[in-house]
């Protein structure tokens, strides 16, 4: 028949065979034996409900059937799903649930299925919610609100099972919990809700139970062992059956209640703690602690503190220890004190090695331990030892590694591993300009008096320093090792100018080393009367200087200079090895047997301290190369002095000591004047680029452009303040004395 002569279907006719394929439905999914819907019998439904809603009005039946779509679901879950339900209880009522929502979805998948043209035309013109949401939203309103307390119950009770150590279905509750989420149709409201909520409230109270036993029967180290395998086990629970966006707000429950809650507690317990823990070096169990206490909010900083109070507690023995070995060495003071420091220093490295690898290893290199481990050293580095400083203390110990014969006997890769460390250890040191000062009049003895046990080490160490504190910090110690280098070259063009010209030798081996002012140390020079034969090499090499260079004045330093003599002693004639002061006092011996106190001054033109600790060398010393009328310890005015024919010694050369001058006080006045120019000039380049400025602004700007080299003391800055001001560099506001100008 053609479309017009298509015969009417009329609602209830229409129903009743809708119907029919309904039931057929509903004993497929109960399981009685039915058979499978063929496709003609798929088709016929499918066209019945096509014709009812395509025919012309009022037999267009698409509102009655979109609303007997709903009733058929409801009508099912009313006299068969519910009752089954509800005579079930705790695992068996969650079986039975997942059984039916299983059910429910097929049977919302077919009756879409049949029912299709509706949601093709009449719903997307209604804007009606679509047929599979009517059929989820008849299982929600109906068994899902009368149920789901139920159900969350039934499953925190298996969760809390489980956590005991029981056996559970996971399958089952991953079912279950699914049914949470799918019925918010892609809103994750009824699974936060109506589960999560409850979950996550029932998971705090069982480890708030937990910990409060824990933390009274356990140590520390088996506490973090069941911590962090709660948290694993938490973990392995979501990826079995709880929604994966669970899993931060259920860790974070875990961790409050483990943690949070108890990390004092745990840090700080008596024999087990974080202190004992660092104490007897227990790596594995402060990797764990820093491993837990990472997660909970800011749980790190109690820890680094302690990690902190630890390495001071540990460098703080170190220098009391080396401050008792001092001063039990007192009565032999000099070489075993010089040894003490040895020890102290390497202790010192050894202790930030290990530490360094806590921070590394155990710390996961993470800044806050980074920082711990920096101040807890800037606080015993900068203690110093028996009167010494710091940074003296560092500057002896690379003196006694670079220099040949130094107390230390090692191989190249271990000097240079230990010159790593030592500039390590710099960084925690606030006097680096006093460090530089010691360390370069340290290197310029090894230098002059060719004590350097090799260039190359000594050339690694200013690279290790400039990058630790600039190119400007070691600029003059670079340009010293240079001075050498071209010394040398220098030597070997005076000893050819002296082959060229015969008449010129001074008849005595003459080395100079000629050094550029700027980079060394100043040198008090004075000027020695020298003796007749030594005034000749002088004069000479002056001449060959002037033919190299015309306006360069020399200046020489006597008192670095070294002489190698003949002695001619009756028992037999000896090679002494002597300063240049020396030689020249010794000299004079050779027109004269005796000579007095005040003759030996005025002819060497000497101070009295030069002179005292002269004649001490050669009279009073190991070696009496003259004898000393009263024949005393110690040098006075009216003393007289005679040449020792007798003399004698086993060994063929002797060196004579001159008993070194202590340098630390020099050392310190000139690194104090320094920072003078330095605060002035980090004043007035401040001054200059703000033109204004308040004093307590002035003072942290420069204590902040200075701190790389020291820490410039307050009083220190006000002085130069005011003495800047006297200078006409800034003055005061009129209105505000505490406010500064810049006077260009």
């Amino acid at each position: 028949m053609t479309m017009n002569e298509r015969k009417t279907i009329d609602l209830e006719q229409g129903w009743e065979f809708m119907q029919k394929g309904i039931t057929k439905l509903k004993n497929i999914l109960e399981g009685l034996p039915e058979p499978q819907f063929s496709s003609e019998d798929y088709m016929m439904l499918y066209t019945t409900i096509y014709n009812m809603c395509t025919q012309k009005p009022p037999h267009d039946y698409s509102q009655q059937l979109y609303d007997k779509y709903r009733e058929s679901f409801e009508e099912y879950i009313t006299t068969t799903v519910l009752p089954s339900l509800r005579e079930k209880h705790d695992e068996f009522m969650l079986r039975e649930l997942v059984k039916r929502w299983s059910n429910h979805k097929v049977m919302v998948r077919w009756l879409s299925r049949f029912f299709h043209y509706l949601d093709r035309y009449f719903i997307a013109r209604r804007s009606l919610p679509a047929l599979n949401e009517v059929g989820l939203t008849c299982f929600r309103d109906l068994v899902y609100q009368e149920l789901y307390s139920k159900v969350r119950d039934a499953v925190i009770s298996l969760i809390d099972q489980e956590r005991e150590g029981e056996q559970i279905d996971r399958a089952l509750l991953k079912n279950v919990l699914d049914i949470f989420v799918e019925i918010g149709m892609g809103q994750m409201e009824q699974y936060e809700n109506d589960f999560e909520a409850a979950m996550l409230k029932d998971t705090a109270a069982y480890y708030s139970r937990k910990a409060s036993n824990w933390i009274l029967e356990d140590s520390c180290p088996d506490y973090m062992l069941k911590a962090e395998e709660c948290l694993k086990r938490e973990k392995d629970r979501v990826s079995h059956y709880l929604h994966s966006s669970s899993e931060p707000k259920l860790l974070e429950k875990v961790q409050n209640e483990l943690l949070s809650v108890f990390a004092n507690q745990l840090l700080e317990k008596e024999h087990s703690g974080c202190h004992a823990l660092l104490r007897d070096d227990k790596v594995d169990d402060l990797s764990r602690m820093y491993r837990l206490f990472s997660k909970i909010p800011r749980g790190l900083e109690p820890v680094s503190n302690i990690f902190k109070q630890h390495v001071t507690a540990e460098g703080t023995a170190l220098v009391k220890q080396a401050e008792d070995a001092a001063s039990n060495k007192k009565a032999d003071k000099r070489d075993v004190v010089g040894l003490q420091e040895q020890v102290f220093v390497r202790k010192v490295i050894e202790l930030h090695d290990k530490y360094l690898a806590y921070v590394n290893d155990c710390f996961n290199n993470h800044t806050l331990f980074h920082k711990a481990l920096k101040e807890a050293f800037e606080v015993f580095c900068n203690k110093g030892v028996a009167g010494s400083s710091s940074a003296e203390l560092l500057a002896t110990f690379c003196d006694n590694i670079l220099k040949k014969g130094g107390s230390e006997k090692l191989s190249d890769e271990a000097i240079e591993e230990t010159l790593e460390k030592v500039v390590k250890l710099l960084a925690y040191i606030s006097d680096k300009d006093l460090f530089a000062e010691f360390y370069r009049k340290k290197l310029a003895r090894r230098l002059l008096f060719d004590k350097s046990a090799n260039d190359d080490h000594e050339r690694s160490i200013l690279t290790k320093l400039k990058q630790q504190c600039g190119g400007q910090f070691t600029s003059k110690m670079e340009g010293m090792v240079t001075d050498l280098t071209l010394a040398r070259e220098n030597q070997t063009h005076f000893e050819e100018y002296l082959s060229n010209n015969p008449n010129a030798n001074p008849g005595i081996d003459l080395t100079v080393t000629v050094l550029t002012t700027g980079f060394w140390p100043s040198y008090k020079s004075f000027d020695l009367n020298l003796p007749a034969e030594m005034v000749k090499c002088v004069e000479v090499f002056r001449e060959f200087y002037q033919t190299k260079t015309k306006h360069r004045k020399l200046t020489w330093i006597y008192s670095l200079g070294t002489c190698n003599i003949n002695g001619k002693f009756e028992p037999k004639t000896m090679e002494l090895i002597v300063t240049t002061y020396q030689a020249s006092a010794l000299l004079l011996f050779n027109a004269s047997d005796r000579l007095s106190y005040s003759e030996i001054m005025t002819q060497l033109n000497l101070t009295d301290d030069d002179v005292v600790r002269l004649l001490h060398s050669l009279s009073c010393a190991k070696y009496k190369i003259l004898n000393k009328e009263p024949n005393t310890k110690t040098i006075s005015p009216t003393d007289y002095f005679e040449f020792n024919s007798k003399f004698t010694d086993k060994m063929r050369r002797i060196k004579i000591p001159l008993p070194p001058v202590d340098e630390k006080k020099k050392v310190i006045e000139d690194v104090d004047k320094d920072r003078r120019y330095a605060i002035d000039a980090s004043i007035v380049r401040i001054m200059k680029s703000r033109k204004v400025l308040g004093h307590q602004q002035l003072v942290m700007e420069c204590v902040e452009q200075l701190g790389r080299m020291f820490k410039p003391d307050f009083k220190a800055i006000k002085k130069r303040i005011e003495d800047l001001i006297t200078r006409d560099y800034l003055e005061r506001d009129k209105d505000n004395p505490n406010t500064f100008r810049y006077l260009a």
